[in-house]
């Protein structure tokens, strides 16, 4: 029997655009996080921006304290 997966959407682009809009390293970034108790790699955090790997929730939620931005700002083009 064959699995299909189905794609979903990727906001790895908007991850991105947010990151250089604050002038962030994914280094710098990841070391906030951390600061702010979300347990991520430099790693992990590029799987995200390049779509490798789905982003959790939480760090969504602490990413927009540190970009103050809105939610909107994550999902913009991802009709």
């Amino acid at each position: 029997m064959e699995q299909k997966i189905r794609r979903d959407l990727n906001m790895g682009t908007n991850l991105r655009r947010l990151r250089d809009i604050a002038g962030l390293s994914q280094e710098k970034l990841c070391a906030e996080l951390q600061r702010r108790g979300c347990d991520i790699g430099r790693t992990t955090y590029a799987k995200y921006e390049a779509g490798e790997l789905n982003i959790k929730t939480s760090v969504i939620v602490t990413l927009k304290k540190i970009y103050d931005c809105s939610y909107d700002d994550f999902f913009l083009n991802l009709d």
